[in-house]
């Protein structure tokens, strides 16, 4: 053999053995959990981030390895193109391999937020924006700029959104979720309007949303809203007012100090149900499921008043003279 024949067959020889030590050097590596800087390490990930960025990110986020370590790794594995956009976090104990996995597999970090029966747009807003890791959108908007940026001009936001938790990636718009929640409500709404009944003097999903906000505020836990959309559905039915405490109170809004009295059920305005009949212009909270189905089906019954016993539930009449023994009796205490 010539000595340049030696010569290659022991470059060849030296190259393989580099490689192989290379291979057995990444497969060390694969497996070893990484170094973070902190016990967890987030990072969000845009649509459309290449995965080149993505390695970055993570190295910048707090992953304590070499960039193109990880980015190598995406682009071996074949899975590159396959990572999805989302929020992530790792702990201690995380290696290259589950790294990945977890990427691909979309398997994110998510929050919740929930919206309670009841509330008012304004509390709505307040929980959008204590909400963690939601980026704030709509922050300095006002309430018809919303309503504008949803799509919907002209609507009043009051009432529109469904009370229900809200599962959500972490960066993503506040408006995303708010975007949700309408789009529930509308389905909600129109699937409680195809069950609504047939001698209803509702005449639109949206009197059924605006009665249903009213429902919702006046039943107490033990009540039955069905039973309390009767009587307001009878009261419509004769064109008699609606005498609903809660609609006087949100027409007050801010100028309530949690005290009703005789003169602000005597002050005409659009939302005094006193003064006033029929329903009021705009729904005045988030009303559930439970209300709106209340509405359109409601409890068969003859009744015409109501009056809270203090106990969560309420006494139903079906005459003035027994309802103002009720009255006497859980109200104001001097009734048998």
């Amino acid at each position: 053999m010539s000595k340049g024949s030696r010569w290659l067959l022991s470059a060849l020889a030296l190259l393989g053995v580099v490689a192989a030590t290379g291979a057995a050097g990444g497969w060390w590596w694969l497996q070893r959990p990484l170094a973070l800087a902190a016990p967890t390490v987030e990072l969000s990930i845009e649509t459309g981030t290449s995965p080149r960025s993505v390695a970055a990110g993570w190295v910048d986020a707090g992953v304590r390895t070499h960039p193109e370590w990880l980015y190598q790794w995406f682009r071996w594995s074949g899975q590159a193109r396959r990572i999805r956009a989302g929020s992530y976090l790792i702990e201690a104990g995380t290696t290259p391999r589950q790294l990945l996995d977890k990427m691909v597999q979309g398997d994110e970090t998510l929050e919740k937020l929930r919206f309670i029966e009841g509330w008012t747009l304004r509390q709505m807003r307040s929980a959008l924006a204590a909400a963690p890791y939601l980026k704030p959108s709509s922050q300095d908007m006002g309430d018809a700029e919303l309503m504008r940026s949803l799509g919907e001009p002209g609507v009043a936001g009051e009432g529109r959104f469904f009370p229900d938790t809200y599962v959500y990636s972490r960066g993503v718009s506040d408006l995303t979720v708010l975007r949700r929640a309408r789009a529930t409500m509308q389905r909600r709404l129109e699937a409680a309007w195809q069950q609504r009944a047939a001698d209803t003097p509702l005449s639109s999903p949206e009197q059924a949303l605006i009665l249903a906000s009213i429902v919702e505020k006046e039943t107490g836990p033990k009540d039955d809203p069905g039973l309390v959309a009767g009587v307001f559905l009878n009261r419509l039915r004769i064109g008699m007012p609606l005498q609903s405490d809660p609609t006087v109170i949100y027409g007050l809004g801010e100028a309530f100090d949690g005290n009703l009295r005789k003169r602000d059920l005597l002050a005409d305005g659009a939302f005094n149900s006193y003064t006033r009949a029929g329903l009021p212009p705009t729904p005045i909270a988030m009303p559930g499921m439970r209300s709106l189905q209340a509405v359109v089906q409601p409890t068969p019954t003859k009744a015409l008043y109501f009056v809270a016993r203090g106990d969560g539930s309420s006494e139903f009449s079906e005459n003035l003279a027994d309802h103002n023994r009720a009255v006497n009796k859980y109200q104001r205490k001097t009734g048998p």
